[in-house]
């Protein structure tokens, strides 16, 4: 039997159930927290913490799985609280000075970016844990190990726990109620070579549960990281054979949101007009992130 228990927990997110989740590890010497959500969502995830007897002077460990506001925003405030953060070396830098995460989110959201995310307070440097591949994370009694599993961002980092893993947006997201998965292919770190090769490393361990972070756990991994493979390649062909034809940007949204309808009202997941919306954001954004991959490799007329 495991020594272990973990409790997803619902933030909530901009009053929305089951979208995004932090996972509360309760370990021999006491509980871990993986991934802090937002720091909006800050009030809802310390209530869950007290119904399970938790407070926050008990959580000395923090680890997320990358720097992106919807999984870590809220570590400076536990690391106030005197928890240590575990981050993939690459986005450590953003938690200590997070003026570039700040700016890049007033870029996208405006005037909404406090309400969304709430505020993002840096990390003190002697609260954060660089990560590198393979190392292993002593925390509450238990031996996490960190995967460096890019793709999504090259500052990602999926944990595995024994026979699970907490896998972050690296094996997609499949929210409640809907069978399909969806593949943030956001810009502008999106690598579809790195994203193929982390899915099969995760699947070559052989997990027997995944916890999404959109959203919770996952007991058929196999199908879940072929499918999700499957669809990251038919997603970024799909845009590579739009962008040679000379289609422009509209066009190439345009297509994608007619094969995503088609997707998901096969498997009766979509409701009318939903294939333009994904988890977190629009299929305009996921568009962006596989041109901007592509524009890298492919010779294109300007201007498309």
């Amino acid at each position: 039997m495991p020594d272990f228990k973990i409790h997803p927990l619902d933030l909530h997110f901009n009053y929305w159930p089951e979208s995004i989740a932090s996972f509360l590890v309760i370990g021999p010497e006491g509980p871990v927290l993986v991934e802090t959500g937002p720091g909006s969502t800050l009030p809802t995830l310390l209530a869950d913490l007290a119904r399970h007897h938790v407070s926050p002077s008990d959580v000395r460990h923090v680890l997320v799985t990358h720097i992106h506001l919807d999984h870590a925003g809220a570590s400076g405030w536990w690391a106030q609280q005197g928890a240590t953060v575990h981050v993939h070396r690459f986005g450590a830098k953003h938690l200590i000075d997070p003026s570039k995460l700040l700016s890049s989110a007033q870029r996208i959201y405006g005037d909404m970016t406090d309400r969304l995310w709430g505020g993002i307070i840096p990390v003190p440097p002697d609260r954060v844990h660089p990560l590198q591949d393979g190392d292993p994370i002593q925390a509450g009694g238990l031996t996490f190990v960190a995967l460096d599993t890019p793709g999504h961002a090259r500052h990602h980092m999926a944990y595995g726990l024994g026979d699970v893993a907490f896998t972050g947006d690296m094996a997609g997201i499949r929210l409640p109620g809907r069978a399909h998965i969806q593949v943030p292919t956001v810009p502008p770190e999106f690598d579809l070579e790195d994203w193929k090769a982390s899915l099969e490393r995760v699947r070559a361990w052989g997990f027997a549960r995944i916890y999404l972070t959109h959203f919770g756990p996952v007991d058929e991994v196999e199908v879940h990281l072929t499918t999700a493979a499957a669809l990251l390649a038919e997603y970024a062909e799909r845009v590579r054979q739009e962008m040679v034809r000379g289609a422009t940007r509209g066009e190439i949204i345009q297509q994608v949101v007619e094969w995503e309808a088609d997707n998901q009202n096969r498997e009766g997941s979509c409701a009318q007009g939903e294939a333009t919306q994904t988890g977190f954001g629009s299929i305009s954004t996921y568009v962006d992130g596989i041109m901007r991959y592509w524009n890298k490799r492919l010779e294109l007329p300007p201007g498309r």
